[in-house]
């Protein structure tokens, strides 16, 4: 199942945070005004929801339902795309959700391998897919490829190898990697109707080179105008520019990493830079010590002053 050619997942997507109260629950009031700020502050027009930046993995399934279900919601007629990461360790945890998000209108699923009892074989992990997609068998389907979290290394080309017989609804993979290598094998192996989107935010530029038709990434919430710009200039053959706005961009990233960029640091950025009260992340993950963000929140206004 081919989807219509409007339909194809292309240019900038946010890894959205999830918004969480002070005490660790989630916080619906925040996220109409959230999708407003990405369409409106950064030029984001389409959201991955409940991903590894949503801490999806310490969200129950009752809470990643009702999360799907209003960002679906609020994002109608706002949002070109919402696209639902529908990933667990438990197969029936996934068919249970993706069997959610096809009856809440999701505009396409994402699953991320398994990593506690792992897929040792791109053969294994294509059919855990399709038991997953089996229950959702019109929603657009991406596969989630995140191997610094989840510890496997099965090459992205390998487990496109004949997928589409499988999975009739596969649309493309998020390519949350460093091989750019696989990831040019895997445009180069690409259908027309595919989308090859890159998450690795630092290195959006070497994936555009490549051939990537997006990306996804946690950055774009905030520097989504940004990397807008960046997109641009690549499009009309300015890598002079398109390579200023990526060293700026990695320039930033290498300043956080030394003060300690996990997610918990990364969703406090966020909350310094938006206005939004997106809240702590929840344990096992700790709170943010707000003299680090507001250091890197300075450094940000530092390289880009215009934001």
């Amino acid at each position: 199942m081919a989807p219509a050619a409007d339909k194809k997942l292309t240019g900038l997507v946010a890894a959205t945070f999830t918004p969480l109260t002070q005490k660790g629950e989630i916080n619906l009031s925040e996220i109409g005004p959230y999708i407003d700020y990405l369409r409106e502050k950064q030029g984001v027009n389409s959201i991955f929801v409940n991903g590894t930046t949503g801490e999806s993995m310490s969200l129950s399934v009752g809470e990643r339902k009702i999360l799907a279900e209003e960002w679906c919601h609020k994002a109608k007629a706002k949002m070109d795309q919402v696209i639902v990461h529908v990933g667990c360790m438990s197969l029936k945890d996934s068919q249970e959700l993706a069997c959610h998000a096809a009856q809440i209108g999701a505009d396409g699923i994402a699953v991320i391998a398994p990593f506690f009892l792992k897929s040792t074989s791109a053969d294994a992990l294509r059919t855990f897919l399709r038991e997953v997609t089996s229950v959702a068998p019109t929603v657009p389907f991406y596969y989630y490829h995140i191997p610094a979290v989840t510890g496997i290394n099965v090459p992205v080309r390998d487990v496109l190898e004949g997928i589409e017989e499988l999975i009739p609804s596969f649309s493309g993979v998020k390519f949350s990697g460093s091989d750019l290598m696989d990831l040019g094998q895997c445009v180069s192996y690409c259908q027309p109707h595919w989308s090859v989107l890159y998450g690795v935010d630092e290195q959006l530029l070497a994936a555009l080179a490549m051939g990537a038709h997006g990306a996804v990434g946690s950055t774009y919430n905030y520097l989504g105008c940004r990397a807008n710009d960046l997109i641009s200039a690549f499009e009309k053959g300015d890598l002079v520019q398109a390579r200023k706005i990526q060293f700026k961009v990695q320039e930033l990233l290498s300043f956080a990493t030394k003060l300690g960029f996990d997610l918990g640091v990364n969703k406090q950025l966020m909350n310094e830079l938006s206005g939004l009260c997106l809240g702590p992340p929840r344990l096992p993950l700790m709170p943010c010590p707000h003299g680090r963000a507001l250091s890197i929140a300075q450094k940000f206004h530092s390289l880009f002053p215009e934001c």
